[in-house]
């Protein structure tokens, strides 16, 4: 049995049946040449069930003692795992656009994971158009964060068309050979990386209590408006419709932007590729609260989740952190919004600059601890930390396939609560940034404009840097030698 971290059990703490703690995703895949559908999502999910002994934590449910959750959690192997029921095959009714597809991906993402099961589900999906072919998975957040999602997503793909994988993804097999692969790659500085570990574990040692001191002192700085341009969870958080409490309707949007359009976009502002990503999601946002008569005097903020996952660490269930960005939405310039989003960004980088991974948890893990307080007694909509989250996952940059099928989307579906009923995550994928966007249904009924508010945020960045604005979309591109891959996979 493996037992559960402290942040993995505030997940299972801080769920209900309003606020579901798990992600999943949305893939689209093209079916390969020649192929028929349903034979081949027949096999599809043969292949998926064809297995004896299934990665972690696949095949382990949740045991607790007689304290519940209040003591000590483990993950333990399921003796009556029923492969049938998490693996599922469903049908959109026609047209079978992408907004029958949403649709159903909304309420799937809505209801809870069965407790008394292994935690996860995986429904293939038929019906679109285009031959083409989704499917929606799903898996408590106790289990998996964002890294190791791409990481067990990457375990099922290859970047040859012609590769057949006869075991399942999700078997402890293809897991094995999937890790012995990273370890191939990276083996060459090896022995320069476990020499700077090792120098690092001696250093944290000595340094530790220092950089615990030294961070909540900056904090108290902060929180007495000496901190800069350093935000904090709870500190000056304007109220808005989307800190509000919140019900257990979903609805799902997702959009793709190419890669390199964004990035040169974050360049030519002398930024990152993250920044321009908040510099893109803060002028939707504030186009969205304008055009609904809501725009807060003061900007919203946004935690933004940074992995702390060590290199080479594949099976860590949640390794992350966060800091809290200024979104600048009441900045109406779009250069000086991008500076200050900027100079967030980097004084919350600064504030962990100095820490082990370790240290970082820790740290980020004390400052959430109010609104996991808060969250059970249903007061975090009174008191939010955040105005929504926005999540950059790391993914593939290359054309990839399952069995043949061709991956033309991966868009995550994470976790809205109580206070916080938007959420904004994207992977990239190929050659495109791909959004999902997940929203209760009450709180932001139409958060779908968001996707075009979107467009026009970075229309509006790329006049402002001086960069040629497209005058047309891109083609997709020509049958030859699949389907085209779709620039738009858009909303209902």
């Amino acid at each position: 049995m493996k037992k559960l971290g402290f942040l993995d059990t505030a997940f299972l703490l801080a769920e209900t049946r309003e606020t579901p703690m798990h992600v999943g995703g949305v893939n689209l895949y093209t079916l390969p040449e020649g192929a028929d559908e349903q034979e081949f999502l027949h096999e599809m999910a043969d292949n998926l069930r064809n297995v004896d002994k299934l990665l972690p934590p696949f095949g382990d449910r949740l045991k607790t003692g007689p304290l519940g959750l209040a003591g000590p959690a483990y993950w333990e192997p399921d003796p009556s795992l029923d492969i049938e029921y998490h693996i599922r095959h469903s049908a959109l009714p026609q047209p079978g656009r992408y907004r029958e597809l949403f649709n159903l991906v909304s309420r799937l993402h809505g209801t809870l994971l069965d407790r008394n099961r292994p935690l996860w589900e995986i429904h293939l999906i038929e019906g679109l158009q285009n031959r083409q072919f989704a499917m929606y998975s799903k898996t408590h957040h106790a289990a998996v964060d964002g890294a190791r999602s791409t990481h067990i997503a990457r375990a099922m793909l290859s970047a040859d068309p012609r590769a057949r994988m006869t075991d399942s993804p999700l078997s402890l097999k293809i897991w094995e050979k999937y890790r012995a692969t990273l370890q191939r790659e990276h083996r060459a500085d090896l022995g320069d990386r476990e020499l700077r570990n090792v120098a690092e574990v001696l250093k944290a040692r000595l340094d530790t209590s220092k950089h615990v001191y030294g961070a909540l002192k900056h904090y108290t700085q902060a929180w007495l408006g000496r901190g800069g341009p350093l935000k904090l969870p709870f500190l000056q958080v304007p109220r808005s419709s989307i800190n509000t409490s919140v019900d257990g309707a979903r609805r799902f949007v997702a959009q793709s932007w190419p890669f390199a359009r964004i990035r040169n976009m974050g360049k030519a502002f002398d930024g990152t590729f993250n920044d321009a990503i908040l510099a893109m999601c803060s002028g939707a946002l504030r186009r969205y609260m304008y055009r609904h008569a809501e725009l807060p005097d003061e900007s919203l903020k946004a935690m933004v989740p940074v992995s702390i996952r060590q290199e080479g660490d594949i099976d860590s269930s949640n390794a992350v952190a966060a800091i809290s960005a200024d979104l600048a939405t009441n900045i109406d310039d779009p250069a000086k919004r991008f500076a200050a989003i900027q100079a967030s960004v980097r004084a919350g980088r600064a504030f962990y600059s100095e820490m082990s991974p370790a240290e970082v948890q820790l740290i980020s893990t004390l400052m959430q601890v109010p609104g996991m307080l808060l969250m059970p007694l249903g007061l975090a909509s009174r008191l939010p930390p955040f105005n929504t989250v926005i999540s950059n996952v790391p993914g593939i940059q290359q054309t990839m396939y399952w069995n043949g099928a061709r991956l033309d989307g991966s868009y995550p579906v994470s976790i809205i609560t109580d206070g916080i009923a938007l959420n904004i995550t994207m992977v990239t994928n190929d050659k495109n940034v791909d959004f999902g966007i997940i929203a209760c249904r009450r709180s932001l009924p139409q958060v779908q404009r968001l996707i075009d508010y979107m467009e026009e945020a970075l229309v509006e960045l790329e006049d402002a840097a001086g960069i040629a604005v497209p005058t047309a979309k891109p083609k997709a591109r020509k049958k030859s030698p699949a389907p085209a891959k779709p620039k738009r996979a858009r909303r209902s």
